[in-house]
């Protein structure tokens, strides 16, 4: 089942427009963003086994420190538990998108995971991914990115219908546990490059 919650979580590193989500960042999660709980929102769907999330953090560092985190296969396998393979299978000519392929292989005791994504790029305010072939029925998310002075407000919010039956309760307590710890370790990352940057 946690191979699951990082899927979702995969699409933090890789970024088409998620189901009825606007592009604006909501103030109400904001609100609170620094504070020692992070504030998940998640939505779960037991009859169609699908699921909803979306979270924000504020991190100190550029947008483009954590763009760069955010689209790099080499920083996804670093970051994410589990994410044994990432293969950049496809760029277009202008860079505004590619086709990736990701293996997850999270524990022994969960399947493992061979998926293809594409990722949209509107550099550097919105990285958007949407599965198109392998494991998963439907998985699509995104990434916003909000310069605040010298913070970026980041947003990510996803949809997931795994096409295999998963405890609708197991998949909420998850959520709500490693989406903020991903999200922890992200702003972790982006505001030790971000003060390395600024002591050279």
């Amino acid at each position: 089942m946690r191979s699951i919650i990082w899927v979702l979580l995969l699409t933090l590193f890789h970024a088409t427009t998620v189901l009825g989500v606007s592009a604006v960042v909501d103030s109400a999660l904001v609100k609170g963003v620094g504070s020692a709980d992070l504030p998940v929102k998640v939505a779960l769907d037991a009859g169609e086994q699908s699921g909803r999330a979306s979270a924000t953090i504020r991190i100190h560092a550029g947008r483009e420190i954590i763009w760069g985190l955010i689209t790099q296969c080499s920083e996804a396998l670093r970051l994410v538990p589990g994410l044994v393979g990432c293969i950049v299978l496809e760029t277009a000519a202008d860079h505004s998108w590619q086709r990736i392929r990701h293996v997850l292989d999270y524990s022994w005791y969960v399947p493992r995971l061979t998926y293809e994504i594409r990722a949209t790029y509107a550099e550097p305010e919105r990285v958007d991914v949407e599965r198109v072939a392998g494991d998963l029925t439907r998985m699509q998310g995104s990434w916003i990115l909000k310069g605040e002075g010298q913070y970026t407000i980041a947003q990510y919010r996803m949809e997931l219908v795994p096409g295999f039956w998963v405890p609708d309760w197991i998949v909420r307590a998850a959520l709500k546990r490693d989406l903020p710890k991903m999200l922890r370790a992200l702003q972790a990352r982006a505001e030790l490059l971000q003060n390395e940057l600024i002591g050279k």
